[in-house]
């Protein structure tokens, strides 16, 4: 058993699914670099995109205030942030004719339905965070 396995327990549903989807991708010969979940993970997954989506879940939000509610993170990185999610879809830009030119972030429609599942994995890693952190120690060796 590998840590954090649990002994004698039924795969939960959503496990199974994965399992089988998973084991779906293998049997297609898959190929890596076309993977939808890797090619969706690599903007999504990082920890920057994901306190960007939910600082915005509140509404829209201007550059500044982004930076006043993320405080560890770098113009340039909340830069190319906010490109790379404008890209994808999930954030839009709104520039206002004003002097100097203000400039809105907000959620788009796609990024709307990444909410839910968002909210879903913030709840888990809050709940998770202190068996986490006991994993880390106890493996460490401390």
């Amino acid at each position: 058993m590998g840590q954090g396995d649990a002994e004698g327990t039924a795969p939960a549903p959503a496990q199974a699914e994965l399992a089988q989807t998973f084991a779906g991708w293998r049997t297609k010969a898959f190929e890596a670099g076309r993977c939808p979940v890797r090619d969706v993970l690599d903007r999504t997954g990082d920890k920057w995109s994901i306190l960007i989506l939910t600082a915005l879940a509140g509404g829209p939000h201007r550059f500044s205030a982004i930076l006043r509610l993320i405080p560890d993170l770098s113009k340039r990185m909340l830069t190319q942030t906010l490109r790379d999610l404008e890209r994808d879809g999930y954030i839009a830009r709104t520039v206002y004719p004003t002097k100097p030119p203000s400039v809105e972030y907000r959620l788009t429609d796609l990024g709307g339905t990444l909410m839910e599942p968002l909210a879903a994995l913030v709840r888990w890693a809050e709940r998770s965070h202190a068996e986490i952190a006991a994993a880390r120690v106890r493996f460490d060796g401390g």
